[in-house]
């Protein structure tokens, strides 16, 4: 049999003893006469303690006292019950004495070591105790805060299906608002496809007369160059044999030098009309590539439009209007940002000069909504409802001046 085992033969027997109406003190020594002689274990009083199950941190060490009290009470009454001469008898007692010492000490020191480890668990225990209060509070706030947010939930779902159904209501009306809007668009990208190729065509019949000038230009200075060789060769040949006709040969050298300005200002004049022919060859070019930009801004715009839908013009003139009535702030527009761009139209005349018609340009990641003919412009804004909204609202800010 092995020692859980015995410990549970000895558990049994406590508990039958215990309900016989035995005393705890029967108990104690019961537990300890089983500890010491039957498994050779010393006691303690943690050992005592989870056998019996009973008993405080005070009385235990006490039976656990009485128990060595009777142990040495009997070893006494053994060696005074034989025959052994008086001075062996009294070197057995001292021997005994000095056990009793000596075993008195060990179990002082043992007790104080299981009393240290008896606090340790107690403080171990309170400290698991407070973790698990605090960990009890925290999961009850917990789901307090879980279930205040499940209602806010449900609230915010029921408003959600109140809303879809609102928006399936709208959504056919708004459809062909989409259509229309759509074919709009297609025609301005046809328009601007056919003024692209325009100036395409422009750009290559400007590039072919730049590349005829420098044909002309080459052509004349190799022409130039000839007849400036042909006529110091002549001259040349002349001086040598009729020196006699060196002032006639001074005055045609004067002439060719004449001829050589002429030409030097002919290739200037041929080099500026090549300079001014490649400068608007190169704002047409930007000009391609300003509009090239400007169509690809108006796809991406109808690609939006397409995949957010339309709004109703009454919603898209509600806006329009609080917006110029100044109702909008800045953070208004800043949280609106580009959302009703595709919806926003361009105002036909200029609120200053009544004559021109502004013109929507992008700036770096904003629009700036200006007008050709007097200039007056929104500024840099966020979003083409801001700059029309701007562009619109100095009507009022100027006019009284």
């Amino acid at each position: 049999m092995n020692l859980d085992e015995e410990r549970n033969a000895i558990r049994q027997e406590l508990e039958s003893m215990r309900a016989n109406g035995m005393h705890r003190r029967e108990l104690s020594l019961h537990a300890c006469k089983r500890l010491f002689f039957d498994l050779g274990i010393r006691p303690s009083s943690a050992a005592v303690r989870e056998l019996t199950q009973t008993g405080s941190a005070s009385d235990i060490p006490k039976d656990i006292d009485h128990f060595w009290e009777r142990i040495r009470d009997a070893s006494r009454v053994r060696i005074g019950g034989g025959a052994m001469p008086p001075s062996l008898e009294e070197k057995a007692g001292e021997l005994l004495g000095a056990l009793y010492e000596h075993a008195v000490s060990a179990a002082g020191e043992r007790f104080e070591e299981e009393r240290r480890h008896a606090s340790a668990a107690l403080d171990q225990a309170a400290d698991a105790q407070r973790e698990a209060q605090l960990r009890q509070e925290t999961a009850h706030d917990a789901w307090q805060r879980a279930e205040t947010r499940a209602e806010a939930a449900l609230a915010r779902v029921r408003e959600l299906e109140a809303q879809i159904g609102t928006s399936a209501a709208l959504r056919e009306s708004e459809a062909d608002v989409l259509r229309a809007m759509v074919a709009r668009l297609e025609t301005e990208k046809s328009r601007l496809e056919q003024r692209l190729e325009a100036e395409q065509a422009t750009n290559a019949s400007l590039r072919e007369r730049i590349e005829a000038l420098h044909q002309e230009l080459r052509v004349s200075t190799e022409h130039y160059a000839n007849q400036i060789k042909d006529a110091i060769a002549q001259a040349e040949r002349r001086v040598k044999p009729m020196l006699v006709e060196l002032d006639s040969l001074r005055s045609m050298a004067s002439t060719y030098q004449a001829g050589i300005r002429d030409a030097s200002r002919k290739e200037f004049d041929f080099i500026q009309q090549l300079s001014a022919a490649k400068s608007r060859g190169d704002r047409l070019e930007a000009q391609t590539r300003e509009q090239s930009d400007e169509i690809d801004a108006l796809t991406r715009e109808l690609a939006a439009v397409r995949e957010r839908g339309a709004l109703s013009p009454e919603v898209t003139g509600l806006i329009r209007s609080w917006a110029q009535a100044g109702r909008f702030a800045d953070v208004d527009f800043a949280s609106l940002g580009t959302a009703l761009d595709a919806h926003i139209e361009l105002p036909a005349h200029c609120p200053q000069c009544a004559d021109g018609e502004p013109e929507l340009a992008r700036d770096g990641d904003g629009y700036e909504l200006s007008c050709p003919e007097c200039e007056h412009s929104s500024g840099a804004m966020r979003s083409r409802l801001e700059a029309v909204t701007h562009f619109m609202r100095s009507q009022r800010t100027d006019s009284p001046a």
